[in-house]
This record gives structure tokens, sequence and C-alpha cells, in this order.
């Protein structure tokens, strides 16, 4: 069982940068594979970026890759997502997540947080 808090988000001008945070429960976080999704008004959770239980491999949405970074240091069961660049349409609330596989799916990631909002303006 694992419990997720992600913390970090706010309001912030385009062009701009955010950490988020994601702070986690439980004893076994180093063996999930860890995620960070977004979900926009009105649109389905989509994902964002994956890292795999050891950090040593990372996976990008094509609309974050080159200005978004996942990483997460076990030692103190915490996940990030550096955001930098930030566009208008990056306005979303944003879930991390911790599953059993290095997938980009929903439907693959077992624990949620409760989400924190970016909001990007221009």
């Amino acid at each position: 069982q694992v419990q997720l808090v992600e913390s970090g988000g706010g309001l912030v001008q385009a062009g701009g940068s955010l950490r988020l945070s994601c702070a986690a429960s439980g004893r076994t976080f180093s063996r999930y594979v860890l995620g960070w999704f977004r979900q926009a008004p009105g649109k389905e959770r989509e994902f964002v970026a994956t890292i795999s239980w050891s950090g040593g491999s990372a996976d990008y949405a094509d609309s974050v890759k080159g200005r978004f970074t996942i990483s997460r240091d076990n030692a103190k069961n915490t996940v990030y997502l550096q955001m930098s660049s930030l566009k208008p349409e990056d306005t979303a609330v944003y879930y991390c997540a911790a599953g059993s596989y290095y997938l980009t799916s929903t439907r693959d990631y077992d624990y949620w947080g409760q989400g924190t909002q970016v909001t990007v303006s221009s």
C-alpha cells in the first residue's frame, strides 16, 4: 500500500518554471514505477512522465519532452517533476501515481495522489 501526496503547484507566467514534489508513505517505495499525469478541465487524464524503480529510465509525453524532467529520490520516498518553459496549455491538475509496470496508461497505475493545481498564465 502506498499513499501519495503532491505539492508545489501554483500560478506561474508562461515561460516560467515550477517543481512538483510527490511524497510517498510505505517502505516499498523503491519497488514502484512512478508517473505523473495531468487533467485539464473537460479533458481526460493524460500521461506526462514516468520513471523506473531505480530512476535509470524515464519516458515523457511528446508535448513535454525537452521541457519537463522527472526524477526520484528513493531515500526520501519522493518523486519530482521539474517543469520549465511552461505554456498556458500545461494548465491542469497534476497527479502522481505508483504502479508495477513501466507504462504510460492510467490503467497501469494502482495508487494515486489527490492532485495539485498548476496554472500557467499567458
